[in-house]
């Protein structure tokens, strides 16, 4: 049969390139599979009618099934629900064949589904479990992935909800998941090939009473008993692996857990001949630690890989489909506006969660990618920031892109150490997003990073900014918000005199960046009713901060900030300098035509405002322009 690539069937059928790539991963085209270059379509392949699913067909994309909204169990989505089709991560596995494989990704980024598509795919069961599969892309790749299938006996563990507030309650949850795993696998007991003493071993961790210092063994010894039965060599799957350790770490008792965690991993997956492959997941990779110690053979797949990085969260291809499915095609500029962003090695990728719940809430957009324990640590690495790393946090939430250096093996001891490894965290947790960087090698990188998009803008606010209490209270910030807009500049210079002077270290006060960074700060709690920018270009220069409102009722405001550089003895020669320089501020607004914007945006009213500050001290004086 002669094959044809998408360029070709794109031509002959008056489509684009990308649409008739998002049927082929859709499964809409007969007999389509992807070699691991491009698509290969055959040249007698119809051209798919209507939603782009043949009638009565229980192919994954089908518009008319519910959406699979919190579904992590791979038989239902696949079978009920719309599934977008992420099988390729299987071959794509088989192909590269790693021994030991470690994905780290933001939370309900499709880590526990892909998990559990994996454990469907590969374990051997009674249930002829290929039915789940032979209508998706893996099972089009060919036979030589075909046969892996149902092949492997499958340890699959998940610690997703080992989150306990002591160590007891903890270890008490790990060995009950550990014993569920053990249970689902009792048919051990019954084998002639498990010698009485392993089977002894085996009731006794059922029942709990195995030696307190043997369960740390529990992973590496259920993979020789389940290769002894089977006579091949277990698939090991590990799903959301460190929440147990960041929960110890924030609950103070970080060194049980991981002691636990470093004896059960590294004796389940370094030098285990019992192990065919194994996957894990995780928000971050604790390297420093040595909870891999040893473990040379671990792949590492984190955000900023290119290996694997389509295969958790929507491609822009699959978010096409999806709003074609349903009608909507129309909307695709307000879902990359919104939940896009995502820059996963080089993927584009959409969060899949909130693009499913934007669907399912009758295309309205909003934050559904809501909190989790994930932002206690966040608060505990503010709390320790120093005044630049609390600068570029601001200028993230104006837009901005920071330069900073991305350590992927981040540490959960080292966050509270080095502040600076805020960045890591943050774009490991998916609140950032690089947009090109340079690798180093030491095996990170110099990363150029901002904020993806317009749903982690808002919980960027709630989720950081307001754990800068010490830095901006929330009656400063309403007292200080209503002083602009009712343009009462000795109420706004009053506030902001009272504010420095019991919440500014005399120490930072030293240079002009330091006061830009703590006054976008103060505007960043305006994000309502304002659009904030720093630094950008208008009229003849570079502003320092506008604030455009985002209803033209409200006034526009251009701020310059002028610092007083030298130092005063007499208090009087040092308030003379500050009226000299808000009048500068002022005066440069004016020559520069900073305003030009705000002009050409339509502002009824326009207020220039020069800041002045000298150590703790600080003026202000304003004009407005009609």
């Amino acid at each position: 049969m002669q094959y044809l690539n998408s360029i070709q069937i794109a031509e002959k059928w008056g489509l684009t390139k990308r649409r008739v790539n998002a049927l082929c991963r859709n499964g809409s085209i007969e007999g389509a599979y992807y070699d691991g270059y491009r698509w290969k379509i055959p040249g007698n392949a119809s051209k798919p009618e209507g939603r782009n699913c043949k009638k009565g067909s229980s192919k994954v994309g089908s518009g008319k099934r519910p959406l699979p909204i919190g579904i992590s169990d791979y038989k239902m989505a696949v079978s009920g629900y719309y599934y977008v089709d992420k099988t390729l991560l299987i071959k794509d596995l088989l192909d590269y064949h790693p021994l030991v494989s470690l994905f780290t990704r933001p939370r309900r980024f499709g880590k526990t589904l892909n998990m559990d598509m994996l454990r469907v795919f590969f374990e051997k069961t009674e249930e002829d479990t290929s039915v789940y599969f032979k209508e998706t892309n893996v099972w089009k790749a060919g036979k030589k992935y075909q046969k892996e299938q149902g092949r492997y006996p499958v340890i699959f563990l998940t610690f997703k909800d080992v989150k306990y507030d002591t160590w007891e309650e903890t270890k008490i949850n790990l060995y009950s998941v550990i014993q569920a795993e053990y249970r689902r696998h009792i048919v051990l007991l019954e084998s002639d090939r498990i010698i009485n003493i392993d089977k002894q071993y085996i009731e006794k961790m059922l029942t709990g009473t195995l030696d307190e210092a043997l369960w740390a063994g529990t992973l590496a010894n259920l993979s020789l008993f389940l290769d002894l039965n089977y006579g091949v060599a277990p698939v090991i799957l590990i799903d959301e692996y460190d929440t147990p350790i960041q929960q110890g770490y924030m609950k103070g008792f970080y060194e049980d857990v991981i002691t636990f965690m470093r004896n059960f991993l590294s004796g389940g997956l370094k030098d285990n001949r019992h192990v065919s492959m194994a996957f894990m997941t995780g928000i971050l990779r604790v390297a420093r630690e040595s909870i891999f110690s040893g473990l040379n053979n671990l792949n590492v797949n984190s955000v900023l890989e290119n290996r694997y990085s389509e295969y958790f969260g929507f491609t822009e291809n699959e978010v096409a489909q999806l709003l074609n499915d349903f009608g909507q095609e129309d909307k695709l500029p307000e879902v990359r506006k919104w939940y896009d962003g995502y820059q996963f090695g080089n993927s584009e990728i959409y969060n899949p969660w909130s693009v499913l719940s934007y669907v399912d809430s009758d295309f309205f957009p909003r934050t559904f990618w809501q909190s989790t324990g994930s932002n206690e640590i966040v608060g505990e690495i503010v709390k320790e920031s120093s005044s630049e790393t609390l600068q570029d946090l601001r200028r993230l939430l104006c837009g901005e892109i920071v330069e900073a250096y991305i350590d992927t093996s981040v540490v959960y001891p080292e966050i509270k150490r080095n502040p600076s490894s805020i960045y890591s965290f943050l774009l490991m947790a998916g609140y950032l997003t690089v947009r090109g960087g340079q690798p180093l090698h030491d095996g990170n990188s110099i990363c150029r990073i901002c904020i993806p998009n317009r749903e982690i803008v808002i919980l960027y606010e709630k989720e950081i900014l307001d754990k800068l209490e010490t830095v901006v209270s929330t009656s400063t910030a309403i007292t200080l918000q209503q002083a602009l807009l009712t343009g009462n500049m000795k109420k706004f210079q009053e506030e902001l005199q009272e504010f420095i002077m019991s919440a500014v270290s005399y120490h930072d006060t030293s240079v002009e960046s330091f006061y830009h960074g703590f006054l976008l700060g103060m505007c960043a709690v305006m994000n309502q009713y304002y659009e904030l920018s720093s630094n950008r270009e208008s009229g003849e220069g570079r502003y320092d901060i506008q604030l455009k409102p985002k209803n033209k009722k409200y006034p526009g405001f251009l701020i310059e900030i002028k610092s007083v550089s030298k130092e005063f003895e007499d208090d009087l020669e040092a308030e003379r300098a500050l009226e000299d320089l808000e009048q500068s501020g002022l005066e440069q607004i004016k020559q520069k035509q900073y305003i030009s914007e705000l002009k050409q945006y339509g502002c009824e009213r326009i207020v220039q405002m020069g800041v002045a500050f000298y150590k703790k001290k600080c003026k202000v004086i304003s004009e407005e322009t009609p």
